[in-house]
């Protein structure tokens, strides 16, 4: 399993050199050298349910494919149908949602 760091991509530094260990570095009294193999990492559980969870939330499709193609395949057939109707009462529901979260955090 390839473990990516998001904080070395972001700032293009590797860690324990560049500009970020020179800052931490500067009082030379209390810093020591250690050995990669002196430090441990423990992980909880937890880690490897959220590294499970990243990996599901990465494969699956946040909308379904075939839905999609059916409504294409419905506007150029002209058979689509929109209920002004619906569209309203759940444009009126948003915005009296909207609303209250505002009052309440208000």
């Amino acid at each position: 399993m390839k473990i990516t760091d998001p904080i070395k991509n972001i700032t293009s530094l590797s860690v324990g050199s560049g500009a970020a260990s020179k800052t931490a570095n500067t009082d030379k009294a209390a810093a020591t050298p250690q050995s990669p193999a002196a430090s441990t990492v423990k992980l909880s559980p937890l880690s490897s349910q959220l590294v499970s969870l990243q990996s599901q939330i990465s494969t699956s499709s946040a909308f379904d494919t075939n839905k999609v193609e059916a409504i294409k395949r419905a506007i150029s057939d002209g058979q689509f149908q929109v209920d002004a109707g619906k569209v309203a009462n759940e444009l009126i529901s948003s915005v009296q949602n909207l609303l209250q979260s505002q009052n309440n955090q208000a």
